[in-house]
């Protein structure tokens, strides 16, 4: 839906299926639903998800056609997709298979100019889309030395300048302003403000520019423009906090190098003090316990009495660690709620949400906002509600929390 400060929806990540019939069918289940209690009098954006399966099967003429009449009566648009996960998302261990096919991979270019494509034909007159995507690769596959990383990193840079290429021409066609939003995550090869700023600056736009210059037959200033046009950040509240970087901070920096957000997806992760003494201590361990599920990865980072970070691959290694006197602190890679700001002895990182959202509030610095809180299929008992009424209750949150920022 249209906000005063950009459009706010959903990502239907949190829906199953990796057919377009099955993507459809949860779509006709719940987005009718989720309007009714968020925006009834008014158009109602959504926050698309295709898997690959799901995508190819929408590029049937007959299937897109029956789609976007479907959006015409029930009064909704498509502005931004989410094109991180590829395959399946539920149902299935994930966890470091999200990343991939990564962008050193053929089939990450392919599906995600399909998936442009396809927003290109959805998008309202006159609207922007973006869609987010992975942080290029998983740092885990291509950390055993620098050469190795620096390999990975060039040839997903290259890769993902041909998706750059084919924004500019659908562009200067005519057609929609569009951006991949590239999206930071603990243990992605671009995890933080730091490392996203130094790939975009010391790796993208050294290769793009001569790229851009030659492809689209522009000067290097253009070319330069092209690329902050069509690639963009997508800033996760929850994947920023989880690296303990201020909402403040990171604008800053972004500002400082003229690079845009594209999205904002807001979504919390899990937080604690780990207390000295050992019997508190064991009562936050045992709640991180109850989040310890198989499906998705949820890294956690520590943080020492000095600053110093301590990285665990996933929440089973930090948990083998909770003795470890040295961390003071645990935040969780888990998607919580974005309404709730504690679980009994657990808290959220939802004061990083309602501060960067008074930030948008302030001087609006991107125009699309989508909550993403996937993980309601494998929340703990207690923290489930109905889908519907529990996105509907997301949404109004963000809706209240901004407007009283």
């Amino acid at each position: 839906m249209k906000t005063a400060y950009g459009h706010l929806t959903y990502c239907t990540n949190i829906h199953p299926g990796e057919k377009w019939e099955d993507h459809f069918a949860q779509l006709r289940k719940y987005i009718p639903a989720v309007k009714q209690q968020v925006a009834p009098d008014q158009p109602f954006g959504i926050g698309l998800r295709l898997a690959n399966t799901a995508s190819l099967e929408l590029t049937k003429e007959e299937n897109l056609q029956a789609f976007k009449a479907w959006l015409q009566q029930e009064n909704c648009y498509v502005f931004t997709m989410n094109g991180f996960p590829y395959g399946g998302f539920h149902h299935t261990v994930v966890k470091d298979q999200v990343h991939a096919p990564d962008w050193t991979q053929a089939d990450r270019v392919a599906y995600t100019i399909r998936l442009f494509r396809l927003l290109a034909a959805l998008l309202p007159e006159g609207m922007e889309g973006g869609i987010s995507t992975s942080p290029l690769s998983y740092k885990y596959w291509c950390n055993r030395c620098e050469e190795e990383k620096n390999s990975f990193t060039e040839s997903a840079t290259l890769n993902m300048l041909l998706v750059v290429e084919q924004l500019a021409r659908i562009h200067r066609g005519g057609g929609p302003l569009m951006h991949l939003d590239v999206e930071p995550e603990p243990d992605g090869l671009l995890e933080d403000t730091a490392e996203y700023i130094g790939w975009y600056m010391g790796a993208l736009l050294p290769a793009g520019i001569p790229f851009i210059m030659d492809k689209l037959r522009v000067d290097e200033a253009e070319a330069a423009a092209i690329i902050k046009n069509h690639v963009q950040l997508c800033y996760d509240v929850c994947h920023f906090a989880l690296e303990y970087e201020a909402p403040e901070r990171v604008l800053e920096q972004l500002r400082q190098y003229g690079l845009k957000v594209g999205k904002l997806q807001i979504s919390a992760a899990l937080k604690a003090d780990l207390p000295a003494d050992a019997d508190q201590r064991k009562k936050v361990i045992d709640a991180f316990r109850q989040f310890n599920e198989p499906v998705y990865l949820h890294q956690v980072i520590g943080r020492k009495a000095d600053g110093a970070l301590v990285r665990y691959p996933d929440l089973p290694q930090a948990l083998e660690d909770a003795d470890n006197p040295a961390v003071m602190e645990w935040r969780s890679h888990f998607h919580v709620p974005l309404f709730a700001e504690s679980y009994e002895v657990l808290r959220s990182t939802q004061p990083d949400i309602v501060r960067v959202l008074e930030l948008q509030r302030q001087q609006p610095f991107t125009a699309h906002m989508e909550a993403e809180t996937y993980t309601w299929d494998v929340l703990p008992p207690g923290l489930k509600e109905e889908m519907a009424a529990s996105v509907s209750r997301e949404l109004n949150w963000i809706k209240k929390v901004i407007a009283n920022s």
